[in-house]
């Protein structure tokens, strides 16, 4: 018989015995390291694997302002965490927990559900990584938003007091209620005492709801002689028979194509038989986010019973975790592998057809997901004060709840502890990375500045 695990008295005691190596005060310290690589020539050696004719619109996107830059930055940021000291407590990382980076969606039951969205650097590593990454962001975004540096670092300790509270919470549940809880967006809203917020609110719920794939046919595609087709919209939508570079158009169609089967046969059974039901009729390449423009992204238009039946996939491009440069490598075969399962661990529940595969002869690594299914993410960089009140909280608890599902939250519970030590620490780190994150910014503004970087909102191709 195996051991019996260590009892929660015994577990807790652990994580707070590690304070000693690393006292919670410590993650207060950053200050860049005398061979600190230079942050824009880690984003340029980045951009040598996507797609060429992309990369003006990625800069472009992320020279809109430091919160966007910090969006496109996890691989610098992944560079300043690896020196610094560590609890010693792993979990499955997001590996990118900023503040845009988290949403409602449906759930496979039909139902509203909040929680993190993009898992592309996620892999296995110490929880304050994350931590860290969503309190800068707080900061960064609160100051770009026009508060000053006491509110800034007002609401950075906020955001990291409800992941701790969050984290003591599901310290004291049974290990399968963890697995049970869900951060609700209607009893979020319901809980909001304003009337007119609470209002405006049910509107946004209301609005996801609507966003489903018949709601992305009538934006996203056009009829042509009867039959559908993904409709041109460049720089955001370009068709795969609009790609001017044969190469790459060539390249992403038949390795999407190719692996397409494969894909297929990562799904559990009843979800591969729900899609074969569906043939492909169009793809194209669609533009998303910041960070991840460039990589290889389309979407792909699929048809069931009739053309008033249409399913739309997104296909990713899934590289290796930036933060594999300091951690140890994936235990998965693929990236697209690795991307599936960190979702899966960390969310409540998961798109059905959450799956990945390889690109045919191409190579490529891919993840596949549903493109609109009741998805809505909040508007970041123009959040008001109160606004962003709200989504620290949010996003706080869905972190905790989430790095309870893959680590030990008694153990983590017990290095946080009650007081304020940790939030504090946390409030000085996110005040301190905002400082640097503003100098890396200016450094890529003025490389486009001089002509030395292209930036363009219009593709090349």
């Amino acid at each position: 018989m195996s051991p019996a695990p260590a009892t929660p008295a015994e577990r807790y005691d652990y994580g707070r015995s590690l304070r000693k190596a690393t006292p919670r005060e410590d993650h207060a310290e950053y200050a860049p390291a005398s061979n600190r690589p230079d942050p824009v020539a880690l984003l340029e050696d980045q951009n040598k694997e996507r797609l060429q004719w992309l990369l003006p619109v990625r800069r472009a996107r992320m020279a809109v302002s430091p919160f966007a830059f910090y969006r496109g930055g996890a691989r610098i940021m992944a560079a300043a965490l690896a020196p610094l000291p560590v609890s010693g407590l792993g979990t499955q990382l997001c590996g990118d927990a900023h503040l845009a980076n988290f949403g409602v969606y449906a759930s496979p039951e039909r139902r509203l559900v909040f929680d993190i969205n993009d898992f592309d650097e996620t892999l296995p590593g110490p929880f304050e990584w994350d931590v860290k990454r969503l309190a800068a962001s707080l900061h960064i975004a609160a100051r770009h938003n026009g508060l000053g540096k006491k509110g800034a670092r007002r609401l950075t300790a906020r955001v990291v007091r409800t992941y701790c509270r969050g984290m003591r919470w599901l310290a004291e549940m049974r290990r399968a209620d963890i697995w049970y809880a869900a951060v609700s967006p209607e009893k979020l809203v319901a809980s909001i005492g304003d009337r007119k917020r609470r209002k405006r609110a049910h509107k946004i719920l209301d609005k996801a709801r609507r966003k489903t794939s018949r709601q992305a046919l009538d934006k996203l595609a056009e009829e042509v002689n009867g039959s559908y087709r993904i409709r041109s919209e460049p720089p955001l939508l370009i068709p795969m028979r609009d790609v001017a570079d044969r190469t790459s158009r060539d390249g992403l169609a038949d390795g999407i194509d190719e692996s397409f089967e494969a894909y297929l046969h990562s799904l559990p059974d009843h979800v591969e038989h729900l899609l074969r039901g569906y043939r492909m009729i169009d793809m194209a390449v669609k533009v998303v986010g910041v960070g991840s423009v460039g990589t290889r992204c389309a979407i792909v238009l699929l048809q069931g019973r009739d053309r008033n039946d249409p399913l739309f996939l997104q296909v990713k491009e899934a590289g290796r975790s930036v933060l594999e440069e300091h951690l140890p490598s994936s235990r998965y075969e693929t990236s697209g592998q690795r991307v599936v399962a960190g979702q899966r661990l960390m969310q409540t529940v998961s798109d059905i057809f959450l799956g990945h595969s390889l690109g045919g002869f191409s190579g490529a690594q891919y993840y596949w997901r549903q493109l609109k299914d009741w998805k809505y993410a909040s508007d970041v960089e123009h959040a008001t004060a109160g606004q962003l009140t709200v989504l620290a909280e949010m996003r706080g608890r869905a972190l905790a709840r989430a790095h309870a599902r893959a680590g030990d939250p008694i153990a983590i519970a017990g290095y946080l502890g009650k007081g304020k030590a940790f939030e504090q620490a946390m409030a000085a780190f996110a005040q301190r990375y905002a400082a640097q994150n503003r100098e890396d910014f200016a450094a890529f503004t003025a490389a486009i500045d001089s002509g030395h970087l292209e930036a363009s909102e219009l593709p090349s191709a």
